[in-house]
Formats: structure tokens, sequence, C-alpha cells
């Protein structure tokens, strides 16, 4: 007999790790941390379930392949639409695992709360990446936190910078020692990357990579 994973308790907490790890994950934007501790419970999870013939080759599968569309959103200047559809394939997939039946949807809502719960306490020592901006819009452009978006940025024109958050095209980059909403001139530019202002419209800040 494998690793005990038959009992509900147990299939909780390690489904509730699994959830943390995809929301550190989706948080970080792949620091790595979430990543390894997700692996681990779900080799636990999978691994144990198919050698006691609880699921299959499918199931696994369908789970491992909604990983791949999250991943493919964090590295990727995607709409949050692979996201979306790997969250799901996974949740199928382990509703599937458990039972297929209102049993197994109780027991995915319990872990996924418990996860929620943990992630609240440490998402504010975390750091954000472009995704978790995109789903919950944490950063609003105040000029009570420094930034100088939305009025007149002409003394700008010409200055160079650091990109702070990734522009796809637009993001933020430091100038001056203020972070400047600013909107790349059509390409994609990488966080870190040096930035030049090649035209100010307004509160519209161009910029280039040099």
């Amino acid at each position: 007999m494998g690793i005990a994973v038959g009992l509900p308790a147990l299939k909780i907490i390690l489904l509730a790790i699994i959830f943390l790890s995809i929301l550190i994950e989706v948080k970080t934007g792949g620091s790595g941390f979430g990543a390894l501790l997700g692996m681990i419970a779900a080799a636990i999870f999978w691994g144990s379930s198919y050698i006691n013939g609880l699921v299959n080759i499918y199931h696994i599968a369908l789970f491992l392949g909604g990983i791949l569309f999250i991943i493919v959103e964090l590295f990727t200047p995607a709409t949050g639409i692979f996201a979306a559809l790997g969250i799901v394939m996974m949740l199928y997939s382990i509703i599937l695992a458990l039972g297929g039946n209102l049993s197994a949807v109780y027991m995915l809502l319990g872990s996924f709360i418990i996860a929620i719960i943990i992630f609240i306490f440490i998402i504010k020592k975390l750091p954000a990446s472009k995704l978790w901006s995109k789903i919950i819009l944490v950063n609003s452009s105040t000029e009570e936190k420094g930034y100088i978006s939305n009025i007149d940025n002409s003394s700008l024109l010409h200055k160079e910078g650091i990109v702070i958050t990734e522009l796809r095209p637009s993001g933020t980059a430091l100038i001056d020692g203020t972070p400047v909403d600013v909107i790349s001139e059509g390409s994609y530019i990488k966080k870190g990357e040096k930035i030049h202002v090649i035209q100010t419209t307004g509160g519209r800040v161009i910029v280039r990579k040099i």
C-alpha cells in the first residue's frame, strides 16, 4: 500500500499546498519556491493515487497540461487566457482524481479556502508579477506613491531611465528616481532594460530601448 493519501484530510492538505504554490507563483512571476513546494505535494498526491489505482495517465496528463498553460502565461505577453485555461484543466483533473462527485467538489473547495487563508497572511511579503497585476489592480498610479502620470511630462523628454515592470507595451520605468507610467515604442521591453524618452504627449510618455 503506497503513501496513505486516501485519507480525506491528507488529500485536502496536499491540495491546499498545491493551490498555495500556484498562488505564490502567480504573485511572484516564477520565483521557484512556489513551484518546488507544489511539485513535492503534487508528486505525493498523484504518485500515491496512481500506485493505488485511483487515477490514470489521462488525469495526470490533464493536470500537467494545466501547469504548462500557466507557465506559458507567466513567460509570454499573453492576456490571461492561458492561465484561465490551465486553472480549469487542473481543477477538473483534481475533481476526477477525488472521485468526480459532490464530495470531491467539497474537498476541492476546502483545500482552496485553506490555501487562500495562508496566502492572505504572506501576500504582502511576496513581490508582484505582471500576471498578478493583470488579475488584481494593486498598484494605482497616485501622486502619493510618487507617480507623475497624467500630468505635463514634457520635462522628461530625452531623459533616460530603467524599466521596473515589463513593458507590454505599457508599464513603469524609473526616471530621475521617480516611477513613471510609460509606453514602449511598440515593442516588448524586459524589466531592468535601459530606456530613453522619445516623446511626451499629454500624460503619455513614450520610450525606446537603448
